[in-house]
């Protein structure tokens, strides 16, 4: 029962909280300093008596949902104490709604008295005319503080994350902060080794459960039980039993994460204000992406190569630990549609071919089969050809630094570049010149769409164009040669005598089959490829021919 408002002796509870998230001073406002005041103010008091004190330390001032204060209104509920004590209004909250809801409502039908010592308030004096509106507005001070504090800390958060500081209180697994800056990434080496042979079992064909039972089987620890390992008070909801193991989604999501290549991606969840605490995920061109903030654990074309192969429809045959090595790469060459494997048994063997999926189901298109060996053998020699010309391409490449060819190639595409910045400029311009047409009234509204789309286009044709030529002057000036990634790619691969499922995922992007068993293949890069090549022809006719230079010297 609560005590009635009758009552002399008011037993008495003081709230105490603290929260740096609120921009609390901590020397100031700390939980000491709270508590000694309410302790001088209850002596000079003779009416009180305080009887317990409840403590809300690093919690927030908006949310009243908060353990110390809960506990507070059971006692208040069960008429252990009538009689509540803070610092000020800001100790008790920071949510003038709540805050006014407390102290105007519930604390009065409560019998309690509510005391606020530095802000002079107490609920058991008369309340004067400047009380009504005084009260209120403190509250409604503390409250905009409050969300004042919120808006910049948010905005320093971002400032941080665009300057690719790492911000969170927890790493993924693989990495740990530096121990001389917090803010930065540096590579776990037990963890990384896991998270390498994560990838390499991918490109191998395992699926993500595949390598989850594999890692459970050797007892190898989930990232969840790593770093409790480490000492870390870690928490999180997707855990389900005692002891965390390894799971498909846990494979999924390192398999994903941009940030084992060296990339930070942060800010994808955010609370709606700062008054709720509830998280929710931002839109992905909100997100903020740093490139290469951090050592990589696995290469640029590993991480492209396995993501490339997640968004394959792959899945794992009965009685198999991975896929087959074709498994989402070939497909139809008319429908397009993905071919599947079939077992023929004929004369006591077992023969495995392609079909097309949709012919076999009767949805129509032509009959489209090739036996897997044949596919095999035509892949492996089309795939060794391949290499064998990008290694007489890298002979020829790796003379280009030493042509006056180079440059002049450069400068070729800079003209061109001038040239398209001055047409997307000119665009620009156009669009501007037919709004003041609208305004003036030379065209009208329809005709101002028109015109408005077909400028519109015309600039992004032009800065497309201007895309593809800044790429072909990188592709120049960094030598597509021996250094080259893609080159490496399929350098490393030049004794290939047998197919492989992580050879196929790292050099092929699809086949496509024919009628006839006739088959066409995509290698990766292959735009790199086509540039390099046209490239290497015009600069065999200056490697043949003498440049004057060269003549005057034998002179």
């Amino acid at each position: 029962m609560p005590f009635s408002k009758e009552t002399i002796i008011y037993h008495a509870a003081g709230y105490l909280r603290l929260s740096k998230e609120d921009g609390d001073k901590t020397e100031s406002d700390s939980i000491r300093s709270q508590r000694d005041l309410i302790a001088n103010f209850v002596k000079s008091t003779p009416e009180i008596r305080l009887c317990s004190e409840r403590i809300d330390d690093g919690f927030s001032g908006v949310d009243f949902h908060r353990p110390a204060f809960n506990l507070l209104m059971e006692d208040v509920k069960a008429g252990r104490i009538n009689c509540i004590i803070v610092k000020d209004l800001s100790r008790f909250g920071r949510n003038y709604i709540e805050a006014g809801r407390y102290i105007e409502r519930i604390f009065p039908f409560l019998g309690v008295r509510f005391i606020a010592i530095n802000d002079g308030y107490d609920s058991a004096k008369e309340r004067t005319q400047s009380d009504e509106i005084i009260i209120p507005f403190k509250n409604l001070v503390n409250d905009a503080y409050c969300r004042d504090i919120s808006v910049k800390i948010r905005s320093q958060l971002d400032i941080k994350r665009k300057k690719g500081e790492f911000i969170g209180s927890f790493t993924v697994y693989g990495y740990v902060k530096s121990k001389e800056n917090k803010n930065q990434l540096v590579i776990d080496t037990y963890a990384a080794k896991i998270v390498r042979d994560i990838f390499a079992w991918k490109l191998d064909g395992l699926s993500q459960q595949g390598i989850a039972d594999r890692l459970n089987k050797i007892s190898e620890p989930s990232p969840m039980e790593y770093k409790r390992f480490l000492g870390l008070n870690f928490a999180t909801s997707f855990q389900v039993n005692p002891r965390a193991k390894w799971s498909a989604v846990a494979i999924g999501r390192i398999l994903k994460n941009p940030i084992y290549a060296g990339h930070l991606v942060q800010g994808k969840e955010s609370t709606p204000n700062y008054k709720i605490k509830q998280r929710v995920l931002k839109p992905e061109d909100k997100w903020i992406r740093v490139e290469n903030t951090h050592e990589p654990i696995i290469s640029q074309e590993v991480f492209d190569t396995v993501n490339r192969v997640l968004a394959q429809d792959t899945r794992i045959a009965p009685d198999e630990e991975t896929v087959y090595p074709f498994s989402g790469l070939i497909f139809c060459a008319d429908c397009k549609s993905g071919m599947v494997r079939k077992i023929v048994s004929a004369g006591g063997k077992r023969y495995a071919y392609y079909y097309c999926s949709k012919n076999k189901a009767g949805d129509g298109c032509t009959t489209h089969c090739i036996s897997e060996k044949m596919l095999q053998k035509a892949v492996l020699q089309a795939l060794q050809n391949h290499i064998a010309s990008i290694l007489d391409m890298e002979r020829i490449l790796s003379l280009i630094d030493t042509l006056p060819m180079q440059k002049e190639e450069v400068r070729k595409i800079d003209t061109q570049l001038l040239m398209k910045q001055e047409e997307i400029e000119k665009y620009k311009n156009l669009k501007v010149s037919i709004y003041e047409d609208l305004k003036s009234g030379v065209i009208d509204a329809e005709e101002y769409r028109e015109f408005k789309g077909i400028y519109g286009k015309k600039c992004e044709e032009a800065q497309q164009a201007a895309g593809r030529l800044e790429q072909d002057r990188s592709t120049i000036l960094l030598g597509e040669g021996a250094n080259s990634i893609w080159v490496e790619a399929f350098k490393k691969n030049r004794n290939i005598t047998e197919l492989s499922r992580k050879v196929m995922v790292s050099l092929i992007e699809w086949i496509h089959v024919y009628p006839g068993s006739r088959v066409e293949i995509r290698f990766r890069y292959q735009y790199e490829y086509e540039r390099a090549l046209l490239f290497t022809e015009n600069a065999k006719e200056l490697i043949a021919t003498p440049s004057p230079t060269s003549i005057q010297g034998v002179m």
